[in-house]
C-alpha cells in the first residue's frame, strides 16, 4: 500500500536557500534573501557538530535514530493523554514528522497528522537520518524571517553553527517552540530561564559532561539580532549572476585581507573627497595560486550620489601608460630592443598622430630603461610601431582584453598611451604575468576553480628584465610622500594616468602578490590632482604593507637564457672601436641585435677642418679622417629646433662636381605662397611629392621645421594642415634641401 501511495503522491523536496558567498576559510562574506524574503541558510552536514545534534535530538525526539519516521509508542501515549484530558495536551511528532510539516505547513488536525506520518515515511525512505536532521535544522523557525539554525546562529551570534557554545546551542534548541514570544535581543531573560532548565535536564541525562553544563549555566546571553553579512558586495553580485542556482558559493577571498583593504580604501577615499575624487578599486591576486584574495569594486557600495554600486574592477577605462611594459617586453623578445637600446625622444608625426610626453618636453636620445622608468610617450609609440600594432593587439587578445579585441579595427598607435579600453581585472592579471615567468593564466575566484589557461605571453627573460626596471625606486613616479621612507614595500610597479586625468592607475607585484589599484570618479570627471604616481601609488604601497608587510620572501631570479654583455652607452649596441663609454646590458643570444655601434661615422675633412670631402673629391695628402656624430635627420631637426649645439659635419667641398652637379629636390605638389582653403571641421590631407635626382634614394620631409617623414623620392606623402602659414621642407640624402611656404585658410 505504501509504495502505491508513494507512486501516486510522490515526495517533492524543494527548498530555496539564501545564497551565501563564503570566504576561503568558510566564513560568510555576503548573504542574500530568498525570493520570499527569508533568511534561510543551508546548514552543511559537517556543520552539525555532535553537541548540536545531541541537544536537538534529546529535546525533540529521543528515539530519532530508532524509528522509521513515526514513533508508535509516542503516538499511543499522546492519544491516550488527549482522550483522558478531553483536549490536546501533548503531541507525538518526531523530527521527521516536523520536517514533513515544515515542508508543507497545514492546520493541526488529525487528518493532516496522518498525512504528516505518510510524508515522514517517505522522507525516511529517501533520506538518511542525518540528512533528515539537516533539513530540520535548515527549516526550523526562529521568529520573523529567520529560518534554520545557520541563519539564527549567524544573525544572533555572528558565528557559524559549528562555532556555537553549548549555551548558545541550547538557546537555539528551545526558541522554535515559541518563536514569536522568545526573541533574542528582546526576551533574553526568559530565554535564559528556559535555557538553564534544559541545560539541567541535559546534565541529569548525562548528555554532556558536568563541566560543560556548569560553564553553559554561567554564560550570559547578551546577543541581539544583527544585520546579515554584506562584504565584497560587488564580487557577490557578480558571482550571484554567474552561479544563480548555487546556494553556497565558496570563493578564494581571504577575509582578513578583504577587511583590511575595505577599511584602508574607505579611509583613503574619505581623505580624497576634498580634491573631488570619490571612487577607488583594488584587486589582489595570489601569484602562486592565481586566486583572487581581495576584491573591492568601490569602498562605499551604498553611496548612490557617486555611483558606489559600479564595479570598478570590471569597469572599462583608459589604461594611461600601464601597457608600456608589455610593448618593451615584446620588443625584447622580437630582438629589436634591449634595456640599453636608445631611441630618439623627439617630436614625431605618424600619419597625423603627434604624441607628446606627459610634461610636454622632449629628452633627445634616451635608452629603453630610462624611457620606461620615466614613462616617456614617444619611445613607447616608436616601440609599438617597431613591433606592430596588430601583433600587440594579438598579445592582448591572448591575455583576454575583451574591449581591445572588440575595438581592434579602430585602434592605432595611441593605444599604448591609453587610447583603448581595459579593466582593472585585465591589467592586474597582465602584470601577474611578469611575476609568473611570462606565463598567462586565468584567475580563480572559486575554491573549485582550476588553471584552465596557461600560455607563454612573453619570455621569462623579458619578464625578468621588465621586473628589474619596474623595481627601481629612483623614479619620477615615486610618490613624494614616500621619499626617503622605510615604508616603501619591495615591489615592481607601474603607474598610469589617462587623458584628461580621469583615471589614476598603479599596478604592482612581488613574488607573492599582484595588486591593481584604480582611483578616479565613476562619473568620468577629470581632476587636476588625479595622477597615478601621486594618488594611486600611495594606496598601492599601503595595500602591500597591509597584506605583506616587510616581506622576506625570495625575489625573482634571472633565467638561464638571459645573458649580459658590454654595449655602447650611446646606442645600446655592441661596441665599436670608437665607443669610449660602455655599460652592461641584458640580452638574449641569437635574438638580440648584434650589429656594431654606429653612433659615429668617418668623414673626410680638410686639414683645417673647414670642408668635408667625398671619395671623389678628396685629394691625397690634403685631408684627414675625423669621427662625427652619425645623427638621424629627426635628431638634427630636434637640435636645430631646440637650439642645442652639436658637432656638425663641415660643409661639403663646393668644388665637388659629383654632389653639386644635381639640384636640390623640387616640391611639385604644392605651390609656394599659395593659399589653400579647407573645411574647418574636416580638413583634407595635403599631398607632398617632389622631383629629385636619380641618385637620391631617400628624401626627408619637414613641416614647420619639424621632421615629419622619410620616404622614397617617388612616394606620395600626406599630412593634415593646420590654419595659418606652413613651411614645408624637403631634404635629400645628399644634403640638398628646398622649402616653400603656403597659407591655409578655413572656409
Amino acid at each position: 500500500m505504501f509504495f502505491i501511495l508513494h507512486w501516486i503522491f510522490p515526495l517533492r523536496v524543494k527548498i530555496e536557500y539564501s545564497q551565501l558567498m563564503l570566504a576561503k576559510n568558510d566564513q560568510v562574506l555576503h548573504a542574500f534573501l530568498t525570493s520570499d524574503d527569508k533568511w534561510r541558510m543551508k546548514t552543511e552536514l559537517d556543520e552539525i557538530i555532535p553537541k548540536l545534534k545531541k541537544a536537538i535530538v534529546y529535546k525533540e525526539d529521543k528515539y530519532f535514530y530508532n524509528h522509521w519516521g513515526v514513533n508508535p509508542i509516542a503516538i499511543s501515549r499522546a492519544l491516550f493523554n488527549n482522550i483522558l484530558q478531553g483536549h490536546k495536551t501533548s503531541g507525538a511528532s518526531t523530527i521527521t514528522m516536523q520536517v514533513a510539516r515544515l515542508l508543507s505547513p497545514k492546520k493541526r488536525t488529525y487528518a493532516n497528522k496522518v498525512i504528516e506520518m505518510f510524508r515522514a515515511l517517505q522522507l525516511e525512505w529517501k533520506y538518511s537520518k542525518d540528512e533528515i536532521l539537516q533539513i530540520y535544522l535548515n527549516l526550523v523557525p526562529y521568529g520573523g524571517n529567520i529560518e534554520g539554525v545557520k541563519a539564527a546562529s549567524l544573525l544572533y551570534f555572528g558565528r557559524m553553527p559549528h562555532q556555537l557554545s553549548l549555551a548558545q546551542i541550547t538557546a537555539l534548541a528551545i526558541i522554535p517552540n515559541r518563536p514569536t514570544s522568545w526573541v533574542i535581543g528582546r526576551t533574553n531573560e526568559a530565554i535564559v530561564k528556559a535555557r538553564n532548565k534544559w541545560l539541567k535536564r541535559f546534565g541529569k541525562a548525562n548528555i554532556y559532561e558536568p563541566r560543560f553544563i556548569k560553564a553553559a549555566l554561567e554564560e550570559q546571553l547578551q546577543a541581539t539580532r544583527s544585520e546579515a553579512p554584506h562584504e565584497a558586495q560587488h564580487l557577490a553580485y557578480r558571482l550571484r549572476s554567474r552561479y544563480s542556482t548555487e546556494s553556497i558559493i565558496r570563493t578564494t577571498i581571504d577575509k582578513s585581507k578583504q577587511d583590511k583593504i575595505q577599511q584602508l580604501v574607505a579611509n583613503y577615499v574619505r581623505r580624497l573627497k576634498v580634491k573631488g575624487i570619490y571612487n577607488a578599486s583594488v584587486l589582489v591576486i595570489n601569484n602562486h595560486t592565481k586566486q583572487v584574495e581581495a576584491y573591492l569594486g568601490s569602498p562605499f557600495f551604498y553611496d548612490k550620489k557617486h555611483a558606489g554600486q559600479v564595479d570598478g574592477v570590471k569597469a572599462v577605462r583608459s589604461p594611461g601608460s600601464t601597457l608600456k611594459p608589455l610593448v618593451y617586453a615584446l620588443g625584447f623578445d622580437q630582438g629589436k630592443l634591449t634595456p640599453k637600446s636608445t631611441v630618439a625622444d623627439v617630436p614625431i608625426n605618424l600619419n597625423g598622430y603627434s604624441p607628446e610626453n606627459f610634461y610636454k618636453k622632449f629628452n633627445g636620445i634616451v635608452n629603453i630603461e630610462t624611457s620606461l622608468a620615466n614613462s616617456l610617450n614617444i619611445p613607447a609609440v616608436k616601440a609599438l610601431k617597431m613591433i606592430g600594432v596588430h601583433y600587440f593587439i594579438n598579445k592582448l587578445r591572448e591575455a583576454r582584453f575583451e574591449q581591445v579585441v572588440k575595438d581592434e579595427k579602430k585602434l592605432g598607435y595611441s593605444m599604448i598611451l591609453g587610447g583603448c579600453g581595459v579593466t582593472l581585472e585585465e591589467l592586474t592579471n597582465l602584470f601577474s604575468v611578469y611575476s609568473n615567468g611570462g606565463r598567462y593564466t586565468n584567475l580563480c575566484y572559486l575554491k573549485s576553480d582550476t588553471i584552465t589557461t596557461n600560455r607563454k605571453l612573453i619570455s621569462s627573460a623579458a619578464a625578468y628584465v621588465i621586473t628589474e626596471n619596474l623595481t627601481k625606486a629612483n623614479r619620477p613616479d615615486l610618490p613624494s610622500s614616500f621619499e626617503n621612507t622605510i615604508r616603501i614595500p619591495k615591489v615592481a610597479w607601474k603607474t598610469g594616468t589617462s587623458y584628461g586625468r580621469r583615471d589614476a592607475w598603479s599596478i604592482g607585484y612581488n613574488a607573492a602578490y599582484t595588486v591593481g589599484v584604480w582611483v578616479g570618479n565613476f562619473s568620468g570627471n577629470g581632476v587636476k590632482s588625479l595622477v597615478g604616481a601621486e594618488v594611486a601609488t600611495p594606496l598601492l604601497f599601503q595595500v602591500f604593507n597591509a597584506i605583506d608587510y616587510n616581506s622576506k620572501k625570495e625575489w625573482f631570479k634571472a633565467p638561464k637564457d638571459l645573458k649580459v654583455r658590454w654595449v655602447c652607452a650611446e646606442t645600446g649596441l655592441p661596441p665599436n672601436s670608437f665607443c669610449e663609454s660602455q655599460v652592461i646590458d641584458y640580452y638574449l643570444p641569437l635574438v638580440s641585435p648584434t650589429q656594431k655601434c654606429d653612433h659615429l661615422k668617418k668623414v673626410f675633412v680638410s686639414i683645417d677642418g673647414k670642408e668635408s670631402y667625398c671619395v671623389t673629391c678628396r685629394t691625397e695628402g690634403k685631408f684627414k679622417t675625423v669621427l662625427y656624430p652619425n645623427l638621424a635627420p629627426e635628431m638634427v631637426a630636434f637640435y636645430n629646433m631646440e637650439g642645442i649645439a652639436y658637432r656638425k659635419i663641415p660643409p661639403h667641398n663646393p668644388r665637388c662636381t659629383r654632389v653639386f652637379e644635381h639640384p636640390a629636390p623640387v616640391i611639385n605638389s604644392l605651390s609656394t605662397n599659395k593659399e589653400y582653403i579647407v573645411d574647418r571641421d574636416d580638413p583634407p590631407e595635403l599631398m607632398l611629392t617632389c622631383i629629385a635626382h636619380n641618385e637620391v634614394k631617400t628624401v626627408y620631409w619637414y613641416i614647420n621645421d619639424q621632421f615629419y617623414k622619410a620616404a622614397s623620392p617617388n612616394d606620395k606623402v600626406f599630412f593634415k594642415p593646420t590654419r595659418g602659414m606652413i613651411k614645408v621642407s624637403c631634404s635629400d640624402d645628399q644634403g640638398k634641401s628646398s622649402s616653400i611656404g603656403i597659407r591655409v585658410l578655413y572656409e
